[in-house]
């Protein structure tokens, strides 16, 4: 009997001391929580930034013009499919452009402005879009057409 009393205790001691009997630090980092939260961050980013470029939708002609580089953003007079004028992403009708486009660039003639025509519509209503806007002193109009399936940038034609 005294000799299964003996060995109980130290099968005890070693149960404790394996098991749990001082707290040692984890020297390793999780990153799984981190790279859950990328990826999350990832897909939302994936899927806004198309939405945050889009303005108007507007069918533009192509052309194989050359694309010209402007380091300023110029101003953008849009005409839709419908017919809908639009400076900048809002709708403006055609009586109020000119004053609208003077109030926005202090009445500086030399700011750039292009014109965006669906190509639906009639050739004639993106002219007279285009001619307001010179006849009222903006010397630099242009029009705005995309490139070809192989190149796909947006292009500037016309002064």
């Amino acid at each position: 009997m005294g000799a299964t009393l003996g060995t109980a205790p130290a099968k005890r001691r070693s149960r404790r001391r394996g098991s749990g009997g001082g707290y040692r630090p984890m020297a390793e980092i999780n990153v799984t929580p981190m790279v859950d939260v990328m990826l999350v961050l990832l897909v939302i980013f994936m899927i806004t930034a198309p939405l945050l470029t889009a303005g108007i939708p507007v069918n533009l002609p192509q052309t194989k013009a050359d694309a010209l580089s402007e380091p300023t953003e110029p101003l953008v007079v849009t005409v839709n499919g419908e017919g809908k004028i639009y400076l900048q992403e809002t709708e403006v009708p055609l009586e109020s452009l000119v004053a609208r486009l003077q109030a926005i660039t202090a009445n500086k003639p030399d700011t750039k402005i292009y014109v965006r025509g669906d190509k639906a519509i009639n050739y004639g209503r993106v002219m007279e879009v285009m001619g307001l806007v010179k006849s009222a002193g903006f010397a630099q109009v242009a029009l705005i057409v995309e490139q070809p399936a192989e190149t796909q940038t947006g292009t500037q034609i016309g002064n």
